[in-house]
């Protein structure tokens, strides 16, 4: 099967199924209001979100669709409050894993888990400012969580 240009119904298509993964996800990142959970959610959201976004992968049969659900995906967490590295990883990780079902011309069931898996790293776009941007991100998450939250996730987080 030869993918086909992006239509209205793939559009559609990347809405429906990101809606649906974006509200899995989200649902499984209120995790992080436990501390020490905020370093496992892109395992566990991983986890849990894939069942529906692997039903999204035997729809996706254009390319690119991959690389707009990742875009979306990281602009809803900037609207949402994170920083922006997800905006990038987002991006950058739909693209690879749009890539790699391309090379499966759509079909190949171990592109298909080895495209999921790709694109799953996107959530570690989230992590880098825990290691990379400290202090002003832990100075921005005072006011919304509290002191003694941001003190136990950076005692987790220490370099």
């Amino acid at each position: 099967m030869v993918d086909h240009q992006l239509q209205a119904k793939d559009l559609i298509t990347i809405g429906v199924y990101t809606a649906i993964y974006f509200t899995v996800f989200f649902a499984c990142g209120m995790l992080g209001y436990i501390p020490i959970f905020i370093l496992l959610i892109p395992f566990i959201c991983s986890f849990v979100a894939g069942i529906p976004f692997m039903l999204y992968l035997t729809k996706v049969k254009a390319f690119g669709m991959l690389s707009i659900t990742g875009l979306i995906c990281g602009g809803l967490m900037l609207l949402t409050g994170m920083s922006w590295p997800p905006l990038f990883t987002g991006a950058g990780f739909g693209l690879i894993a749009d890539l790699i079902l391309k090379s499966g011309n759509y079909q190949s069931s171990k592109k298909t888990i080895i495209a999921y898996t790709v694109f799953s790293v996107w959530l570690m776009g989230m992590m880098i400012p825990l290691y990379f941007m400290r202090d002003s991100y832990f100075a921005a998450m005072v006011s919304t969580y509290g002191q003694e939250y941001v003190d136990a996730l950076m005692s987790y987080t220490r370099t």
